[in-house]
């Protein structure tokens, strides 16, 4: 009864409650906990990219990024819709939110620029999704995939980050793909399928060890693929603008 209260007094009191209340209220326990000011990181591969800083989509460094283009900072992933959400309902809360996603890479190349992409910005919440890239180069004969040192590789990268800040928070995505587009008409779809599993897999050991938000990815899209699978993810790997919505949509209740 007293939670009942609770919930009505909210929705009653609320200048934020509008027509998705669900969404809203979502959005309400996520903000209960950030701090004014508070900066958030969005780090990985393509499907974080979404051409911020008006890339095109290409593996452009971040130094040649446009930094200065505000219409165009956030790119058009899940990335720019959580941001999105957070900033217009909560504009009190002065958050800045930061795009370091770049199309193609892999958990190497995040090493190669973990400080200057993600510690010198000093974020307060850190979100990775990596994986895809380093199957998808592995099956093209580009590189090696040894699964325990991706682990500890990918451990090091999150002992770098408590270091560096202990109250971080982190939240950590699940690799995916479908059997749709591009990807999945290739021969080798069901060793990817296989290997991106195991990749989702030691994620959600890491992100139990470290005590991070899970986002399972795999989980969400494995459930929304299952019919018409070329609605959610157009060619395998990249999610539609639905999709997108859906990734922002788990990162949002996840985050509470």
């Amino acid at each position: 009864m007293k939670k009942l209260l609770l919930l009505l007094t909210l929705i009653i009191v609320s200048p934020h409650i509008g027509m998705n209340m669900g969404a809203n209220n979502t959005i309400a326990n996520i903000c209960s906990v950030i701090k004014k000011g508070m900066r958030f990181l969005f780090i990985g591969d393509s499907i974080t990219d979404g051409g911020w800083g008006r890339s095109g989509g290409n593996m452009m460094p971040t130094e040649q990024r446009n930094k200065k283009d505000l219409n165009h900072i956030y790119g058009h992933s899940y990335m720019m819709l959580c941001a999105a959400r957070i900033q217009s309902d909560y504009p009190e809360l002065e958050t800045q939110f930061f795009n370091r996603g770049i199309s193609g890479n892999t958990l190497l190349d995040l090493q190669g620029r973990w400080q200057a992409d993600c510690l010198d910005l000093n974020p307060d919440m850190v979100t990775l999704l990596v994986g895809t890239n380093d199957v998808d180069k592995f099956l093209s004969g580009k590189a090696t995939l040894d699964m325990k040192q991706w682990e500890k590789d990918y451990r090091q990268l999150l002992d770098q980050l408590r270091t560096a800040n202990p109250d971080v928070k982190i939240a950590l995505g699940t690799p995916f793909v479908a059997q749709v587009g591009r990807i999945g008409s290739q021969d080798n779809y069901q060793q990817r399928k296989a290997l991106i599993a195991e990749c989702a897999t030691v994620v959600r050991r890491i992100a139990s060890d470290y005590h991070a938000t899970l986002l399972d990815y795999e989980k969400l899209f494995n459930e929304l693929t299952a019919k018409n699978a070329s609605y959610w993810i157009w060619d395998g790997i990249h999610p539609t603008a639905a999709g997108h919505q859906k990734m922002a949509d788990l990162w949002l209740r996840a985050i509470k």
